[in-house]
Order: structure tokens, then C-alpha cells, then sequence
């Protein structure tokens, strides 16, 4: 199935740009235009799209306002928000991000570097390409594992024994991972360690708004913090993270499966640290990122949970681990949820 695509933002100058770009990939039909919020909504009959780009700063009504409606009247069309790297920008971002946006398109501070916006335009519009694609044609890993909900006799993974959560995420990622952190409680007594890809400068803010609604401490992580139980840390953008000797250390080796941060860095790194004694979480995201650093979580003896393809966005990571037979049990993100809660009280 195609990409029929509907641009929306107050600018001419923007609308021209965009569609130009997404014009010139394959699989995308630019089905229509539109000024602001109102228009795209009262147009959305019309024009029939399955993927919209929605400016967020616009007249009538703005970006977040009408996302909130296509979310609730059709939740079968995705958006893809275009975002300033301001810091006001990146935390309507998040919220859009937590309303149910598909993801983001960096706007760049110069007007004149539009080879930065059309290469993440067009990989963006690739990646919503599979999406839009029958399920039974881009679904082709099958589960395999049984959907435990009852804890393993005694001579299975012993829960007491967790000392720290790793998650890991990429697109479709940050609305579940605000979902399951907030329902963690302030005593969970141990570390939690989050890679969801993202750019620099969008993290920071990512870290913020979750710090605002749960009940942990949520920081962006800082090479050479000190690791300490209650606290979540979310690698920043741009730079791999992984624990070392009780404390944080960031690197800017080369991009792993083109992604950094990597979960694969980070997941390694806690079961060299932690051994057995991590529970482990793999969300939606495209690729296969995680699946390495979870087969040594499991070798370590630790205990990894999927979220399950219904849910999913993308199911590539979490399809990836499934197949690679390194996880434990596949779940929705309110049963994670609620294990990891079970797990480690």
C-alpha cells in the first residue's frame, strides 16, 4: 500500500519543501496540503491520507490540538510532527510524542540547510512505507513464546534477585516507556537504564516530561554519574551509554545498527555489571537493536520481556529478540507494566 501523504503547516515556503521531498520517494504520493490544524481535519475526507507531517506552531489551530483529534476520529493515520530544536520545541515534542505521534522531523535553526530536513523526511517516509503495508507482508517473525503470566517454580528465574531494569526503544517507543515508568513506584530500590533513539537535544526534554509524571527520578544521563537506585537514566542523544564500576559512562563510537545511543551498548554493559540479576525490556522500534545486548542479559541469567506485535508500531526489535529465542515473555505495555512491578517488589 502506498504512502499518501497530506503536509500540513502555515508556511508555503514549508508546504512547497516538504512536498517536493517526499514527492521523490518511492512509494509516496503527496495526496494533499494543508494551512494549519482546522483545514487538515476538515480536509482529512478529501484527501483520503494514511500519514500526515503536522508543523506545530500554526493559526486557527495548532499541531498538538489537531493531533489530539486525528488520534481520537482516526487513529488509523499516522503523524509525524515537524519539531524546532528550541527547547520550547522539544517539549511539545515529547507531548506529541505522548499524544501518539508516529515521530519527529528536526527542524533545522538555518533556513537554508534543507538537505537536513529532506534526509530525515525521506528516511521517516521509508520507514512509515512498511507501515503502511499489510500487516501480513511486514509481519513476518512468528512468536513463539508463551505468554507466561504466573511466576516460574523454583527452579526458574528467581524475581528477588533483580537489581536493575534496562529498557530499550526506538520508534513508538517514548508514549509506552512514559506509560510503564509512570506506573513504577517511588521505592523500586533499584536502577532503571533507558536507550530510546532520539536525537541530540530531544532527550534532555524526553527525560524532563517523564520526570514530571512519575513518581522516580528521571534524568538525562551524564558521564561519570554516580548510579543510584530510584532513578531512571535515559541515554542522550548522540552518544552511546553504558555502566561501568556503579557509574554512568557515555562514548561516541561509531553508530551501531545506525543508531546512537544503542541498547545493544548499554544491555551488554549492564550484564557484565549486573549479571544475572536484570530484568530486561524490549518496545517498539525498527530493526534489530537490543537483540545482541539482551542474548547476553540471558546468557548472564537475566529475565527478558517483549512488548507483543498488536501493540507495536514497529515490531523489528522486539520481532528480532522473539526470533533470536532470547526472550521470556511477550506482553502489552500495561501487562509489562504491571510485571516489572510484580518482578521486582
Amino acid at each position: 500500500m502506498q504512502v499518501r501523504l497530506m503536509v500540513v503547516d502555515d508556511s508555503a515556503f514549508m508546504r512547497k519543501i516538504v512536498s517536493d521531498a517526499a514527492s521523490k520517494v518511492t512509494g509516496v504520493t503527496v495526496v494533499g496540503t494543508a494551512r494549519n490544524g482546522l483545514d487538515a481535519i476538515e480536509n482529512i475526507e478529501r484527501y483520503r491520507p494514511n500519514i500526515i507531517t503536522m508543523d506545530v506552531e500554526m493559526p486557527k489551530m495548532n499541531g498538538i490540538e489537531a493531533l489530539k483529534i486525528i488520534k481520537r476520529d482516526h487513529p488509523e493515520i499516522e503523524v509525524i510532527m515537524l519539531s524546532s530544536h528550541s527547547k520550547e520545541g522539544s517539549l511539545v515534542t515529547m507531548e506529541a510524542l505522548e499524544l501518539g505521534a508516529l515521530d519527529f522531523i528536526e527542524k533545522s535553526s538555518d533556513r537554508g540547510d534543507l538537505g537536513f530536513l529532506t534526509s530525515q523526511l525521506e528516511s521517516k517516509l521509508l520507514m512509515a512505507e512498511v507501515l503502511t503495508k499489510p500487516r501480513e507482508v511486514k509481519e513476518k517473525v512468528k512468536e513463539t513464546v508463551l505468554h507466561r503470566r504466573e511466576p516460574f517454580s523454583a527452579g526458574g528465574f528467581d524475581y528477588r534477585k533483580v537489581k536493575a531494569v534496562v529498557l530499550g526503544a526506538s520508534t513508538g517507543g517514548p508514549k509506552v516507556l512514559f506509560q510503564i515508568v509512570r506506573k513504577m513506584p517511588k521505592e523500586l530500590n533499584l536502577p532503571v537504564f533507558i536507550v530510546q533513539h532520539m536525537p541530540k537535544g530531544f532527550t534532555k526534554s524526553f527525560a524532563e516530561r517523564m520526570d514530571e509524571d512519575s513518581a522516580l527520578h528521571v534524568v538525562e544521563a551524564e558521564d561519570g554519574m554516580s548510579v543510584e537506585n530510584n532513578t531512571v537514566y535515559v541515554a542522550p542523544g548522540d552518544f552511546h551509554m553504558v555502566v561501568e564500576s556503579g557509574k554512568i559512562r557515555l562514548h561516541q563510537k561509531p553508530k551501531l545498527h545506525g543508531v546512537r545511543p544503542a541498547a545493544d551498548f548499554l544491555m551488554e554493559s549492564v550484564a557484565r555489571s549486573y549479571g544475572g540479576h536484570v530484568l530486561a525490556v524490549i518496545l517498539t522500534g525498527m530493526g534489530k537493536d537490543g537483540a545482541a545486548g539482551l542474548m547476553s542479559i540471558k546468557e548472564a541469567g537475566g529475565y527478558v520481556l517483549a512488548q507483543n506485535r498488536e501493540t507495536c508500531v514497529v515490531y523489528g526489535m522486539p520481532g528480532y529478540a522473539v526470533s533470536s529465542g532470547v526472550v521470556d515473555e511477550v506482553l502489552s505495555p500495561e501487562d509489562i507494566s504491571e510485571r516489572i512491578v510484580r518482578i521486582v517488589r
